[in-house]
Order: structure tokens, then sequence, then C-alpha cells
């Protein structure tokens, strides 16, 4: 059962203003300016390192070192400068595109032609890989003197293998020197060297699987010829992270008892012992290479990430006792690097946009927690603006739902006593991925102009442990689409929401599931699709080679079930929408192409249905650019408006027609 949202503040006297129309403090600008995506941190000497995107660089990913005490205004200093920007492409969603050597030179993937980079301090960078048509590199590593990397090469099979690269720059005009270590899977990720730098672990998995259905930990010395290794954890369950402590032993995470666990593993495979086990994830979707949910300390403990709706920092000691560890993250949290009894955690407050936090826990009880970029709102004052997330949940055809709940909220306006607010139903893509509760940027856009946010962990999302997760196995566009319907019925019902003024929006596969609700319901009055997928067989045809067989287990493998896809794409069903769509797209998306939102586009043309399509050039899956952050959240909204009959305060009115696509300037 929902309880009703409380929208009463302790200010007082204030204004009664339309929900959807009241002024804020929270400006598009605002939104993307503390929007940026951290991408891994390092300890390197006596300096943290880490890696952020700049919105207002065309969205590059630049890395930054703190060499002073946090809040100094001389504290922060670029390492790699514009027009550098360290990104990889292998999977498309990249990860591991840096890393620093123990000297402080940095390694790094430019984006541009997917080499790798050195960057010596007072130097331009060099090469250390040649220009190689149709091969990306990521994951990067760098362990023992040595530095590995994921390597993928795209042909009429793509190929992908964990390799050496020497950091002499003697392979920089020679592929030959690029050394191949493994050998005989589909896909690996998470290269790890033992302490004596003689043997490699590295997770593996095979087509039709993703890493979190089926995946296994492999070893392999490498003074032997066996590239392929030997399995040692996994295979029937979702191994994960392998990792080495310093006296040799490797730990990884595996959910062989339903939930990602962490375990200490023989390097022969025949033991296996969990650490500390609990019904809580440490693990989660390997979407990006480089994530990591734990890190072994020197004094033999953990520290690790614990999810089952809300993430929580803990130190598992040598002894197996938990101690919970008050970081203000509670989403999205991930261990980025340990040294000695420190480490580097990266996630996002309940209240505040991401942040990198520097936790020392040589005292687990009295930790030493300090904030080293983001985490908080530059402008104090926004605190006022921020509303309070609920998180409750409700029982649906398929089981418990659950979900998070972000109020309008605002010092100074209420809405009218005698009406309910719109609310927008957000569903996060993957499928297989996880809201994480936290109030984003985008979020506190419309909570502060009088629009409620929900967020859906529908079935199949991670975080709630491997049989929630695979509640959607066979049933994408069932069990998902039923449940933001049965959350939004539930909103309206216990008078939370204005019944015939919800939205619904997602991206990827939330724009799958926003159209497929459209389709199946008539709940919604407006649907927001950002780059999503529109009909499964195209999807199918068309996707890179990481998510070429994910539909298999989603949906079911072609050709045998190509009825099944049909009869599933909102693409088919598309002259039952009659809720006005927004359309938002990334001309260079190679996960999700632009035909997908454009085949739709077309079918709503056909129809009659009000709509607009947006192409933001310069943009893949999804967007980046400070320029295109600006535009996505005042399109949203004005949309919002024409849809519900409202009219924001200050962004441009959007027209609905049905001919074509909306003109970005």
């Amino acid at each position: 059962m929902v309880e009703p949202s409380p929208r009463e503040s302790t200010h007082a006297p204030r204004t009664a203003l339309p929900f959807g129309t009241w002024p804020s403090a929270i400006t598009a600008e605002a939104v993307a300016a503390a929007s940026p995506r951290l991408d891994g941190a390092r300890f390197v000497g006596d300096e943290i390192w880490w890696a952020e995107t700049v919105p207002e660089e065309r969205g590059r990913t630049a890395v930054r070192r703190l060499i002073g005490s946090p809040g100094s205004a001389e504290a922060v200093r670029t390492v790699l400068p514009a027009p550098w920007n360290a990104r990889s492409r292998v999977h498309e969603y990249g990860g591991g595109a840096w890393d620093a050597t123990p000297e402080g030179a940095l390694v790094f993937v430019e984006r541009s032609d997917q080499r790798v980079w050195l960057l010596t301090p007072g130097s331009e960078p060099v090469p250390l890989t040649p220009s190689v048509a149709g091969q990306s590199l990521g994951g990067l590593r760098v362990s023992r003197g040595r530095l590995l990397a994921v390597r993928e090469i795209s042909g009429e099979v793509t190929l992908h293998d964990i390799v050496e690269i020497p950091l002499d720059g003697s392979a920089a005009d020679d592929a030959g020197r690029i050394v191949s270590l493994t050998a005989g899977s589909d896909f690996v990720a998470q290269p790890a060297l033992s302490p004596d730098g003689s043997t490699l672990a590295w997770l593996a998995w095979d087509h039709p699987h993703m890493p979190w259905d089926r995946a296994e930990v492999r070893v392999r010395r490498l003074a032997d010829d066996q590239a392929a290794g030997r399995r040692v954890a996994g295979g029937a369950s979702a191994a994960l992270q392998p990792e080495w402590t310093a006296d040799g032993a490797l730990l990884v995470c595996d959910d062989v008892t339903g939930f990602w666990n962490i375990h200490r593993v023989s390097a022969s495979g025949d033991r296996s012992e969990a650490v500390a086990p609990d019904d809580r994830d440490t693990g989660g979707p390997l979407w990006v290479l480089g994530s990591r949910w734990f890190a072994p300390l020197v004094d033999g403990g953990v520290a690790a990430v614990r999810t089952r709706g809300r993430d929580e920092l803990v130190h598992i000691s040598s002894d197996g006792e938990v101690t919970a560890v008050a970081v203000p993250a509670v989403g999205n949290v991930l261990v980025e690097d340990a040294r000695g009894t420190e480490v580097l955690v990266s996630g996002s407050p309940e209240d505040a946009p991401a942040g990198l936090w520097h936790v020392d826990l040589s005292d687990p009880t009295h930790p030493g927690i300090r904030l080293l970029t983001g985490g908080r709102w530059e402008d104090g004052e926004f605190s006022s603006w921020v509303p309070r997330p609920r998180r409750f949940s409700v029982e649906g055809r398929h089981g418990t739902v659950h979900a998070v709940d972000f109020p309008p909220t605002h010092p100074h306006v209420a809405g009218p006593v005698t009406a309910l607010p719109p609310y927008v139903v957000l569903v996060h893509g993957g499928p297989t991925a996880h809201a994480p509760g936290v109030v984003s940027p985008k979020t506190l856009f419309l909570t502060s102009r009088g629009i409620g946010v929900v967020e859906v962990n529908y079935g199949g999302s991670s975080g709630f442990g491997r049989d929630y997760r695979e509640r959607l196995r066979g049933r994408w566009g069932v069990v998902d689409v039923d449940d933001v319907v049965d959350i939004a019925e539930a909103l309206a019902a216990d008078g939370v929401a204005d019944p015939a003024h919800i939205a619904i929006a997602g991206g990827s596969a939330g724009g799958w599931t926003v159209l497929g609700a459209l389709v199946a319901s008539d709940v919604f009055g407006a649907g927001i699709s950002r780059y999503g997928v529109a009909d499964a067989r195209l999807l199918a045809a068309e996707t890179h080679d990481f998510e070429a067989r994910y539909l298999d287990g989603l949906i079911g493998p072609l050709p045998d079930s190509e009825a099944v896809y049909l009869e599933r794409s909102p693409l088919t069903h598309a002259d039952r929408i009659t809720a006005p769509v927004l359309l938002l797209q990334g001309d260079e998306d190679a996960v999700v192409p632009p035909s997908q939102s454009e085949a739709i586009r077309d079918a709503l043309r056909a129809g009659g249905v009000p709509h607009a399509y947006v192409l933001y050039p310069g943009e893949g899956h999804g967007f980046r650019r400070s320029e295109t952050v600006v535009d996505m959240v005042q399109k949203e909204l004005a949309f919002l408006g024409a849809a519900f009959g409202f009219a924001p305060a200050d962004v441009p009115p959007l027209d609905l027609g049905s001919t074509g696509p909306v003109d970005r300037s």
C-alpha cells in the first residue's frame, strides 16, 4: 500500500500555485553542471586521482588529481587536459579507460582512436599501442609494473582477450609486441595479477549469457601455455570480480546462494568459502569495465558494498566481523581503490549529486571520512529544495515491486489544496540495472517545479538478489510493463498523484518499457522515450556484440521465438498509442541506433499522435554534453506542460505536432 507523500513544508506562509508552474532556482544549466559522471579513482603516490566527465567540454572525460587538502582553491589539478578524452568503446559502455603507474604516469584510452597512451608529468602523451581498425581497449589495470587491458577486435566475429601492453612504447608501431594472455571465451573482463606476478585471474563468459547470468573466474600461471586457464568459481552461477589479497589468497564475488557474496577460493578451484555471507548483494551487473564492489585491505579485512535496494559500505574483518561504515553515499556505490586500510569510495548520497570520498578504516568503528569531490550542492541553498525520498513497495501482478517516491518540494510554494500533483514514473534502463533511490539533478529539476517523480525497480532489476533479477527472464515486455502500471495505479488510488496526469519516462530498455506501457495501458497520459527500443527484432539484428544475445534470455532465441518478438515489440502495436510521446535520440548511438526511435516516430506520425522527435548530434547511448543536457531537461518539462495543460515558468513551449522532428535550435 502506498501512503500519500507529504508535501507540506515547515516554511510559512507559502504561495499556492498550480503544480508544474512553480518558479525554481534549479535551472537547466545547474542540472548540466551538476551532472558529471565519475569514472574511477586511484591512490597515486601521495596524491588521489579520479576521472570525471566535463559537460561543458563536449562531455569529454578528464583526469584530475588532488594535491592538497579538500576545500582548497588550489587543491585540484587537471592531469589529462583538453582535448584528450579518456573513454573506452569496449562493449560500447566502456569503463576502465585509465590507470596510473606507481611513478605517477597516466595511461589512458583516447576516445577518438581507441589507442592506449602514456602521459608522464611535464610531457605530451605518447602512444603505447598502434592504431588498428576495429580495435578497442579498456579495463586498464596497472599491476606489479605491468599494464593489462581488455582488447576487443571487431569483424565478422568479434574477439575479446586480456592483453599485456609494454609500458616502454615498443608496441606503438608493432601490434605483435602486445601479448595475448587469455583464450577460449567470448568475453573477458577484470584482469587481476597475483602478488608475485606469476598467476592471472580474470572473468569470462560466453554467448548467449550475460555476465550477470552465467560467468566464471578463470586463472592461469603465466609461465604455462594454457591460455584458457581453469575455472575456479562460477559457471552455473554469475561469478564476479577476482581480487588477490596481499598474502596471495583469491577473493571473488559469487551468487551461488542467490545473492552475490564474497568467497575465498583456492587457485585450484577445489575449495570455496563464503566470507561473512549475507542476504544482500556485494556485486552488480557488469555493464561497465572497471566496476569494483569490494577491495581487500592490508590488515586482512575487506571493504565492501552491500545492497538490498539501498547501498551500504561495510568493513569485514579478518575474522568475519561486519561493521557498517557511515559514508553519505547510498546509491551506485563502488570501492574504487584501496591502499593499506584506506579506500576511495564513489556513489551518490540520498539528497545530493554523486561524489568521491576518502575513507580510513584503520579503526572501522570510528572511520575517518572526507569528501574529495562532488557529493554536495555547490549552492547550499539548494538543500531546502531537495525532496525526502520515500521507499515503498506494492504487491503487483508478478509479486512485490519496489519503488522510491520523490514528492514535489519547494521552500516557498505549494500546490492548490484541492489538487494532486502530476507525476513522472521513471523507468531505469538495462533492464538488468537498478534505480538507486537518490535525488538526481534531473529529478530535482522536476520536483522543484511541482512535478513528482517515482523510480521503479521493476522485476528484473538488480540489487534484490538473483530471484528478483530473473523474474524478467523470458518475460521482458510483460513483467516490466505490468510492474510500472501497477505502481502508477497505486499512486493514483492512494491519492499521491493526479490520475489524469501521470507520465512515464525512461531510456534504452527503459524506453522499451515506456512504449510498451503506452501500448498496454491508458494509465499514462504522456510518455518520454530516451534512445528507447521499439522493435526487438531490429535490436537483435543491429545491436553490438556484447548484447547480441541478451534477448535470448529476455525474450527467447531467434528464429524460434520470432512470433514473441513481434508480439512484444511496441512498434507492432503502435496504433494503440494515443498519449503524446517525446522521443530523444543520439545520432552516434551504436547500442540502440536511431532507426529505433525513427521507426516509432513514423508510426506515431502515421497515426496522428502528438509527438516530438529530437536527434542530438555527437551523442551516443546516454547524453554527456552540457548543451544536450540543458536542451533535454527543458524539452522534457515543456513536453509535460504541453501534454498536461500547464505552462512551465522558465522554458520555451514545445509544439506537439504530428508531422516531424523538432528543431533543436
